[in-house]
């Protein structure tokens, strides 16, 4: 239903108002019934024994005693007795007392003296259990009412309330922690009767020593903090627990600007830190010795939920949880957010009841282990919780947790750099182990994902318009395609599923992401993207290497060869090398240029070594590389004749070796499976052909070896390089801030860079027309 704008008018400019007033309304309203009952309780009492000096100033001497049970009778025959005592109601007032406080035994005859024991007894029992009644349960009960009654007449601003002020609808939850007290008192009830006279000593002249911290207010001091932890360690208080989670919400909230109260203040710095501490410290541990979590060898625990204990709990844990979660929000310091990280990992088994507030945590976990900015231990631990949580809980938490980390991982891949790079393959290798705890919801999780991946590739091949590649052609959707070849990868591995005897569930993954891959693989095959491509090519190796899946990649890499990028002659340029492992895309001033011609050679030298070096022991290496030999051949020769060549000595020089090699390995296998005295359909002893041999000894293999363990030293001074001059530009801006000056000329070369990379995507819409041909 739509608001007209008078009732606008009145949430903006009045609607807070009038909130505040009908709070002060409530809270006064509360506490004058709260006056009322505590003065008809005092009238009562005051009337009682009001009637008892009565009845015993009237009665002295031998005047009568007008009473309804007893009748006219004087004093003096009251106490010869002879006669029968009717029967008392529970309601009835005490006995007169002597001087000494002791009841007047008067003699019974034809009574029943156990009968009427038993009923006063009843009376006084009923009497106390509605004294603390009204005590500890009126001004809750009173506030419960009252918010029904809102809820009933008024359910709209009942709703607005708890969307707002949730404080004040949590009356009740504050009121139920009461009950803690008597969980503890229970406690101190069995200890012996000398330490609880030494307690109590004790107790008392801490309570001498803190009577000043008493009249102060609710101040968090060190020494209130100090006694607190001294109660939890050495007794595991829950009474003392309960008032560190109070004061550690107050830290968490401390720097919000709702205007909400707590109970506790904190002013002191160092008091903060120590609750902090105290509460992330202390709290699981009290959890633990009262509630014992009991874990079986499969991974389910078991947590006492139906023991009176843990209900009494419940506003405390979920006090508690929802506290950690806001701290986390607003953290920042790697060693409080490790520390919480790690204190959230023993309180998992309690909260698993509490789905709400788990799918909320949740979420605030996988942000933080999502975050780029976050150093690697705190990403780590809180890549812990979640996978604690994919351990512990049921499949619907399972399936919410799985989600909220692919979704992390999709947001913090949004933008890649040489900075950033090792965090997200951090972040892709911790995620694709969530997918293997179970891999039944792994398998319905990675479908749906998988799904949205080839709607979007589909989008942009049936819709062309200006921009409509540019949902496939990004970081995220790489990022994404590479992240469920490694979880194919990791856990469809044929080794483990030959040892488990049966193919994982996830299997069925391998064929959509193969196909999704070479789609995107094939959107635009332009030299622009030539480093798109290698990284889908990188990520379709490694699903052949774990899963033994022949992927047919030779014809795309043999595709970039035959290019004009790479036929035409090369024109100079002073660019840097272009990275090739953090680039998807080649900007235009890097094309028809040397740098970036021999970039791509070595690209598709090293993956056609890479490719082939799969299959370098199968038994059908001859027949598998001799077409790419041909074609290769053919390359060359195209490329060293005196006309129309690009006449590249360096790229024409790496292709040569790489075809001398596959020769030589055609050669060794060919030489081998002459001796073999098995026939082609011979399953087992093709799949056991060189089973025994290890892939460097082959010629192939030793070639490939070589040049990976080359690549690795190239990559490790280039990264020395890059540290030493992010110190030294460091430096240099120190250096120029203290001087008040800027040095233009040291930033000539990242202004290029950046022009570089900020180059629009339309100049992919140029005329490629060599390209084409």
């Amino acid at each position: 239903m739509a608001q007209s704008k008078a009732t606008k008018k009145f949430e903006k400019n009045k609607l807070h108002d009038v909130i505040k007033a009908r709070k002060n309304v409530a809270k006064i309203k509360q506490k004058k019934q709260m006056d009322v009952k505590k003065k008809e309780r005092k009238a009562r009492d005051n009337a009682k024994a009001e009637d008892l000096n009565g009845d015993s100033s009237k009665n002295s001497g031998s005047r009568p005693v007008k009473d309804d049970g007893f009748g006219e009778m004087s004093m003096d025959q009251f106490f010869e007795g002879g006669f029968q005592v009717p029967e008392m109601s529970t309601k009835s007032s005490a006995k007169p007392k002597t001087k000494t406080g002791k009841r007047k035994r008067t003699p019974i005859e034809n009574g029943d003296a156990a009968d009427s024991d038993a009923e006063m007894g009843e009376a006084g029992a009923s009497a106390e259990e509605s004294a603390t009644d009204s005590d500890s349960g009126d001004d809750a009960d009173a506030h419960k009412e009252q918010l029904a009654d809102l809820q009933k007449k008024d359910p709209e601003f009942y709703k607005y309330l708890k969307d707002n002020d949730a404080e004040l609808l949590d009356f009740a939850e504050d009121a139920d922690l009461a009950e803690i007290d008597a969980l503890s008192a229970s406690e101190d009830e069995a200890t012996p009767r000398k330490k609880k006279k030494k307690k109590a000593a004790a107790a008392d002249s801490d309570d001498d020593e803190d009577e000043d911290e008493a009249t102060t207010g609710n101040e968090v001091t060190r020494k209130l903090i100090k006694k607190w932890k001294s109660s939890m360690e050495a007794n595991s208080s829950l009474r003392a627990m309960r008032e560190v989670v109070l004061a550690f919400r107050t830290a968490a909230h401390l720097n919000d600007d709702e205007g909400k109260i707590y109970k506790y203040t904190i002013s002191d710095p160092e008091a903060y830190h120590q609750v902090l501490v105290t509460a992330l410290q202390l709290v699981p541990k009290v959890l633990q010795h009262h509630l014992p979590v009991k874990e079986t060898a499969g991974g389910k625990i078991r947590v006492p939920t139906d023991s009176k204990k843990f209900r009494t709990l419940t506003p405390l844990l979920k006090s508690h949880t929802v506290s950690i979660q806001h701290l986390l929000e607003n953290l920042s310091d790697a060693a409080t957010l490790c520390m919480t990280l790690d204190s959230l990992l023993g309180l998992l088994p309690y909260v698993l009841s509490f789905k709400k507030i788990v799918r909320e945590l949740t979420r605030v976990v996988a942000s933080v282990w999502a975050d780029s900015a976050n150093n690697e231990m705190t990403r780590l631990s809180a890549f812990l919780v979640m996978r604690r949580l994919v351990v512990i809980s049921d499949p619907s938490i399972r399936e919410a947790v799985l989600k909220q980390a692919y979704q992390g991982l999709v947001k913090g891949a949004r933008n890649t750099t040489i900075h950033n790079i090792q965090g997200i393959n951090l972040m892709k290798n911790t995620a694709s182990e969530l997918w293997g705890i179970d891999p039944t919801i792994g398998y319905t999780t990675g479908f749906g994902f998988i799904r949205q991946l080839a709607i979007h590739l589909r989008t942009s091949i049936t819709n062309k318009t200006k921009d409509s590649y540019k949902t496939v052609y990004n970081w995220q959707y790489i990022h994404s395609l590479d992240f469920w070849s490694r979880v194919v990868a990791a856990h469809c591995e044929s080794l483990r599923e030959a040892e488990a005897g049966k193919p994982s569930p996830l299997r069925p993954l391998i064929y959509p992401v193969v196909q999704l891959t070479l789609g995107a693989m094939r959107l635009i095959p332009t030299a622009q993207y030539f480093p798109l491509r290698f990284q889908l090519i990188r990520s379709l190796l490694r699903i052949s290497s774990a899963t033994a899946t022949y992927i047919p990649l030779a014809p795309a890499l043999i595709e970039v060869l035959n290019s004009a990028e790479m036929k035409k002659m090369p024109k100079p340029s002073t660019l840097k090398t272009l990275d090739f492992n953090t680039a998807i895309r080649a900007t235009k001033a890097y094309l028809r240029t040397r740098i970036y011609q021999d970039g791509v050679g070595e690209q598709v030298a090293e993956l056609l070594g890479e490719f082939f070096i799969l299959w370098t022991k199968n038994i059908a290496f001859p027949e598998l590389a001799l077409p790419v030999i041909v074609m290769l051949k053919r390359w060359i020769k195209a490329m060293t004749k005196k006309t129309g060549g690009n006449r590249n000595s360096k790229i024409n020089s790496l292709i040569a070796l790489l075809v001398q090699k596959l020769e030589a390995n055609s050669r060794w296998v060919e030489e081998k499976r002459a001796k073999v005295d098995f026939a082609p359909n011979n399953r087992a002893g093709v799949d056991n052909f060189l089973k025994d041999v290890d892939w460097e000894k082959t010629p192939l293999g030793a070639y490939v070896a070589g040049q990976r363990k080359s690549r690795d030293q190239k990559a490790k001074m280039l990264e020395e390089a890059r540290k030493t001059e992010d110190k030294k530009r460091k430096e240099a801006e120190v250096a120029d801030a203290n001087e008040g000056g800027e040095d233009f000329d040291g930033d000539s070369g990242e202004e290029e860079d950046a022009e570089l990379d900020m180059a629009s995507d339309e100049e992919l819409e140029e005329d490629e027309s060599e390209d084409d041909e």
